[in-house]
């Protein structure tokens, strides 16, 4: 009798379809870690745009920023959100440096752009269509849902 040495083709066929059976499984657990790490990422955008909308708020109410800046009607908030980046002069300052709040506006990790819905003070709390008067909270314009059956919109 001969002595073989190697693995014959039924044992390759069993390791291929355990292997198939291991990846069919992480495969699902793989996508919900990306989600999950794309919510984190779309938490942390939200948090930084509307802290950086509140200092600009407590900035104005503490008489730091001059009022040419700020127009009638907004309430003390910003009018867009590129007022955040672009900056806005200090009360008494006559030296033309900014008070700037962010260094660019953050994507969305859910549309990929750097668009967010917003909302004025003046509207409703639930509502789609931004009023124009100013900035007082922004949301994602994504239309998907989270992990957790929330919708990513009402964050």
């Amino acid at each position: 009798m001969m002595k073989s040495s190697g693995y014959t083709f039924v044992e390759l066929l069993v390791v291929t379809a355990l292997l198939l059976v291991i990846a069919s499984a992480a495969l699902p657990l793989a996508r919900v870690t990306v989600q999950r790490q794309r919510e984190g990422e779309l938490r942390r955008a939200l948090r930084d745009v509307r802290t950086a909308i509140d200092k600009f708020k407590d900035a104005v109410d503490a008489g730091a920023i001059a009022t040419i800046d700020v127009g009638g009607g907004s309430e003390g908030y910003p009018k867009d959100l590129d007022v955040l980046v672009e900056g806005v002069r200090p009360a008494n300052d006559a030296s033309g440096r900014k008070l700037k709040f962010l260094r660019r506006i953050p994507l969305d990790p859910m549309t990929g752009r750097a668009e967010w819905g917003r909302r004025a003070y003046q509207d409703d709390a639930g509502s789609t269509s931004w009023g124009g008067q100013n900035v007082y909270d922004v949301y994602s314009l994504s239309e998907g849902t989270a992990l957790d059956g929330t919708k990513y919109r009402d964050w």
